[in-house]
């Protein structure tokens, strides 16, 4: 029999379309429900209390209204901080995005990395953990920026985002010590993979970038074989506030077909 059941992703904003479109690419016959807490949005700037809070009680609301299949939290700062608490929360398969730092340390040849992403996401002690099982041999430079979460935010509207505003907002990673021999970065905010060339024109071309986006993906395709699926809706954008200016075009563009308030 045929599941109509959807994969539902979560995040606070539009940064979780970098998680599914290429989820999309290697599920291709699954139904998704993308929700964007628009509402809390941006997510990096708050303390972990309040993510801890909010998280498992909005993902419980829409894993009652949607019924997926599985939900992927399509947000590293709500990964690292409420992802133990959601699956504690729910009976249904839960997939994390966590800052792909050991991929970037196996690719790292000047065994200097940095790690990009939410303040509220580099600080966690998460990220210390992985950093020292997978990278424990190499120099990990931080940076937490709220401003590349607005700037791919303004790009996915449709507005103009320059190189040099981008070159501010990563300015401190590159001012800190041994920046010099960085070689790779690990996106770790799903929003950046949406700035990629504008981060390859900022970091320039000494620095590759890897993010968890094909790894999801992967696990997704793994968790859902042999399952059946069954589209007997479009796919859906589901927003816990106002739906901005542009954003209907932008979330069409990636195959959500209507766009509607939680």
């Amino acid at each position: 029999m045929s599941d109509p059941r959807p994969i539902l992703f979560f995040d606070s904003g539009v940064g979780g379309l970098s998680i599914a479109a290429p989820t999309r690419a290697a599920v291709p016959q699954a139904r998704f429900v993308y929700v964007a807490d628009s509402a809390g949005f941006p997510y990096g700037i708050k303390d972990e209390a309040e993510i801890a809070a909010r998280v498992p009680a909005l993902l419980g609301r829409v894993a009652e209204r949607y019924n997926p299949r599985l939900i992927v939290i399509a947000c590293n700062t709500a990964s690292t901080i409420a992802l133990a608490a959601v699956r504690n929360a729910l009976d249904i398969p839960i997939v994390g995005t966590v800052p792909a730092i050991k991929p970037a340390a196996e690719r790292s040849r000047t065994r200097t990395i940095g790690v990009l992403g939410t303040a509220a996401t580099v600080r966690q002690a998460y990220v210390d953990d992985l950093a020292a099982r997978f990278a424990g041999d190499c120099r990990v430079i931080r940076h937490g920026s709220a401003e590349l979460v607005t700037l791919a935010e303004a790009k996915l509207r449709g507005e103009s985002v320059s190189v040099q505003a981008v070159k501010t907002a990563i300015a401190p990673m590159l001012a800190a010590p041994d920046a010099g021999s960085l070689d790779t970065v690990a996106l770790a905010c799903t929003h950046f993979p949406l700035l990629a060339d504008e981060l390859a024109a900022a970091f320039g071309p000494a620095v590759s970038f890897v993010d968890g986006g094909p790894g999801i993906a992967r696990r997704v395709a793994s968790l859902t074989h042999g399952q059946s699926f069954a589209r007997t809706a479009p796919d859906v954008a589901v927003f816990t506030g106002p739906i901005g200016t542009g954003l209907e075009q932008t979330m069409a563009r990636y195959e959500f077909a209507r766009c509607t308030r939680l």
